[in-house]
């Protein structure tokens, strides 16, 4: 673990490498399609996120917040006690102004603010056959009421093979075509523009081996009004299907509903646990 003596800006942001691409990424992000994007191969000092990788708690060893329906099965963490502490500065510097006035310039986004809270951010983390469907986000921040503009996922994940799966999938407005994929690869960071129409997501079931998944770090940047034509109205996360048999129950799923319906309360909560 780093000592407060390592603690520097520099030993969390890679300061040389953010200055060279704020000449060079702009033009890019703005040309990327479907949307706006970037995609950054090993952004960070590896020796670092291997202290992060090592930190991050397995799927059973925290109370993490559990999705499992037919539009996503994951896992998801925005609490700071189950951040582990290098994990910690690493989104703390992440939120600095130093890191907000780089992610301005590279994506033309002025005023870019945090979001201490990590509101549907933080850790995440997908098992063995989970997923995450197509979707638009959330585009406005509950407690604060600023819109959501930014996206940035880190992803941590060692040796991940092609045949796993788990690529980031960015559709096209009218959910015709995946016009581009990314993979989750470790040390690789994805920055992208969130609107009504940024359909994003990892739909088919995850193919790891058991006992691997996919892990990585979400935080969600804001601001005070944005252009009117990027959204239709307030709303959570939009989910879209690619098809009619997107949105499917899973025989578990069905068998859980059931249980919760016949059950009385107390038994119906411990069979979500187990299973």
């Amino acid at each position: 673990m780093r000592t407060l003596h390592e603690a520097t800006l520099d030993a969390f942001l890679p300061l040389a490498r953010m200055q060279e691409l704020v000449g060079s990424s702009h033009a890019a992000y703005l040309s990327a399609r479907p949307f706006p994007h970037l995609v950054f191969d090993d952004f960070f000092d590896p020796t670092l996120l291997d202290e992060v990788l090592g930190e991050f708690p397995r799927p059973g060893a925290i109370r993490w917040q559990r999705f499992d329906n037919e539009r996503e099965i994951k896992l998801a963490s925005a609490a700071e006690a189950s951040f582990g502490p290098v994990t910690r500065l690493l989104l703390y510097h992440l939120n600095s102004i130093t890191f907000l006035e780089f992610l301005s310039q590279v994506t033309g986004i002025a005023n870019l603010i945090p979001d201490p809270s990590f509101e549907g951010g933080g850790l995440h983390q997908i098992v063995r056959g989970g997923k995450l469907g197509v979707h638009a986000d959330f585009n406005k921040h509950r407690a604060y009421g600023l819109d959501r503009r930014l996206n940035l996922l880190l992803y941590l994940n060692k040796e991940w093979r092609q045949e796993y799966g788990g690529h980031l999938q960015l559709w096209d407005r009218e959910m015709t075509r995946c016009e581009a994929r990314v993979a989750p690869l470790f040390n690789r960071v994805m920055i992208f523009g969130t609107t009504d129409f940024t359909y994003h997501g990892h739909p088919d079931p995850l193919s790891c081996p058991e006992g691997m998944t996919r892990k990585s770090l979400a935080l969600y940047y804001f601001t005070n009004g944005r252009p009117a034509e990027e959204v239709t109205g307030e709303h959570s996360t939009l989910f879209r299907a690619r098809d009619a048999a997107d949105f499917r129950t899973t025989a578990r799923q069905r068998l859980r509903r059931l249980a919760s319906d016949l059950l009385p309360p107390i038994l119906a909560r411990r069979l979500r646990r187990l299973a």
